[in-house]
């Protein structure tokens, strides 16, 4: 196993990326998205100093973190919704923590005070990595959308947030 670093995304990442980011949306469980959008838009949605990927020693992108503002209101500016994504070869490597770590250190630095995200209850090592990192289920949005990727099934989403215990 390489070494692994985690450093700030740029846009000569974006097909390793999009690539991770459609692998997860392949396997089913990680968003009711069924497509991976086009950089263009990716870019638009993602807060610049609040997206990482972590490399392997070769530079290989192994996944990636990224945070979008949840409202353009001043009293949520400190409020933010992340995704964080690893490639199914890189699983198991500790990529997921330590984008989360940044994604925490960047948002704690620029007075963000709440990470939250929705989560399939069936993703269960996306839970665990959560809880590791300081996130708490605040709930469960039962029946919240329809999957049509998976039979066009209604499914439940796990509501999760980090609150930093410094601001």
């Amino acid at each position: 196993m390489t070494a692994m670093t985690v450093r700030p995304m740029r846009a000569g990442d974006a097909t390793a990326v999009l690539a991770i980011y459609q692998a997860g949306l392949d396997g089913g469980d990680a968003s009711f998205e069924h497509t991976a959008p086009a950089w263009e838009a990716f870019d638009a949605g993602k807060l610049p100093g609040h997206r990482h990927v972590a490399v392997d020693g070769d530079g290989v992108v192994l996944g990636w973190v990224a945070a979008s503002a949840v409202s353009g209101r001043a009293v949520y500016a400190g409020v933010v919704e992340h995704s964080v994504y690893v490639d199914p070869a890189a699983r198991g490597r500790g990529a997921g923590r330590a984008l989360l770590e940044a994604l925490i250190a960047s948002t704690e630095a620029a007075g963000i005070w709440t990470i939250q995200s929705g989560i399939f209850p069936e993703n269960t090592a996306s839970l665990a990595l959560h809880r590791s990192c300081g996130f708490r289920v605040v709930g469960v949005r039962e029946r919240i959308g329809r999957h049509t990727a998976r039979a066009n099934r209604w499914r439940d989403v796990v509501f999760v947030e980090r609150r930093s215990p410094r601001l």
